[in-house]
């Protein structure tokens, strides 16, 4: 075995002897606006906040929007806040099929991929491009990061054992920053195939 192999392998066995157990958050259908968008479906009025989410600073707003495609709509999508310096909406397979739209699998954030949606409220309407499914991730903070020897962007799998669904996620990206809380993230298509609910944990194998 040479040296790189090697290397490899020592990286992976101290990642499955040192992984804690990862909380899991499933993530339904939600949308980030940046403040033009946001004043156009909801003019002068503030952002509310329903309920804080487990990263620091943010939140579940009370606004919400319906999501419209060529074959369909959804109601009630909920925005996510603080707002962004982008405006995209979170799918799942399921959701693109009932609207009509090829969405891709994209991380937050990279819409090089993604598929235009209309977003409407009583008050305005708009079409952006901006529909992804998000990939699965995990977010960490950077020194669970460097104990574990990861990095941003790093591509790892993850074993779910729940009662007669036991799964292993692979492709799940590793997403750390000083200010993050652990946590997976995953979609309603992904939880519902593995029997997740919201006090499922997992575990970082490789």
């Amino acid at each position: 075995m040479d040296k790189a192999s090697l290397k490899d392998l020592v990286r992976k066995i101290v990642i499955e002897m040192t992984s804690p157990e990862v909380p899991i958050g499933i993530s339904n259908r939600h949308l980030h606006l940046k403040q033009e968008d946001y004043d156009v479906l909801f003019p002068n009025q503030p952002v509310k906040k329903k309920k804080n989410l487990k990263q620091p600073g943010e939140f579940a707003a009370e606004q919400t929007v319906t999501i419209i495609g060529p074959k369909g709509e959804i109601p009630n999508v909920r925005l996510l806040a603080p707002l962004r310096n982008i405006s995209q909406v979170e799918i799942s397979k399921t959701d693109a099929r009932k609207l009509g739209v090829n969405a891709s699998v994209s991380l937050s954030g990279d819409l090089s991929k993604a598929e235009e949606i209309t977003l409407k409220t009583k008050d305005g309407s708009i079409t952006i491009k901006g529909c992804i499914i998000a990939k699965r991730h995990i977010h960490m903070n950077t020194k669970e990061a460097a104990s574990l020897d990861l990095k941003k962007g790093d591509i790892v799998k993850v074993e779910v054992d729940t009662p007669q669904r036991k799964t292993i996620f692979d492709d799940v990206v590793i997403r750390p920053h000083e200010n993050f809380v652990l946590e997976m993230h995953i979609d309603t298509d992904e939880a519902n195939a593995a029997n997740i609910s919201s006090d499922t944990r997992c575990r970082i194998i490789t």
